[in-house]
């Protein structure tokens, strides 16, 4: 008997708590309330947050495949709107692309649309990931240096002429005592995996000792 007691107290309790709520909210002068709390009291607005719209036009494109370069980039993303530049990440020494790159078009517009299209679109066993970039987050050297006909650096050529230089004695000397000294090195090297075999003998090891000059003073 005192549960069935409880429980409709409980009950009688919360129908008023509910008619107190809305009498207060229909009493409410404040006619742009847009909800009232489950847990009573006057009526509150839901608070707004500012959407700040994102006008960048810049595109990430993440994995790119092979054979997808600058050229064949532009022929297939100008269907959506006019291109103003992009760029292929490339490595310095090799020239080879890194499988990323960076499109920009004139139209923000444009550019949301081809995020919304080309994520995870597959082409050649790839899903491209396209993401627009905040325009906080483009760094300003990011279109510096931009070329499609890039050209990687010749390093044989380089290091040919590294090799090649003019040195003086004692650069030259010391070129040379380092070359004596590996070798030095694969003897032992050789001595100590039994392995009978003479080395031949740099050439240029024994230098000849210079020729003094007489002055004749008669």
């Amino acid at each position: 008997m005192c549960r069935k007691m409880g429980a409709k107290a409980k009950k009688k309790a919360v129908l008023k708590t509910v008619k107190k709520s809305s009498a207060q909210f229909s009493a409410s002068k404040d006619a742009t309330a847009e909800f009232l709390p489950l847990e009573g009291g006057p009526a509150r607005n839901i608070p707004k947050t500012e959407d700040r719209e994102n006008n960048s036009s810049v595109l990430y494109i993440g994995r790119i495949p092979h054979g997808f370069y600058e050229n064949e980039m532009e022929g297939f993303f100008k269907q959506f709107g006019t291109i103003k530049r992009l760029r292929i990440a490339r490595n310095r020494k090799t020239g080879k692309p890194k499988h990323f790159g960076f499109i920009e078009f004139e139209s923000p517009e444009v550019a949301k649309v081809v995020e919304e299209c080309m994520h995870n679109y597959l082409m050649y066993e790839h899903l491209l990931q396209v993401r627009l970039l905040p325009a906080e987050r483009v760094h300003p050297k990011l279109w510096k240096g931009v070329s499609r006909s890039y050209k990687p650096l010749d390093w044989v050529r380089i290091e040919r002429k590294r090799h090649d230089k003019e040195r003086t004695f004692e650069e030259q000397q010391k070129l040379f005592n380092g070359i004596l000294k590996r070798d030095r090195k694969r003897r032992k090297r050789i001595e100590a995996a039994g392995i009978d075999y003479e080395c031949p003998e740099i050439v240029g090891a024994v230098q000849a000792a210079p020729k003094k000059i007489r002055f004749d003073t008669n």
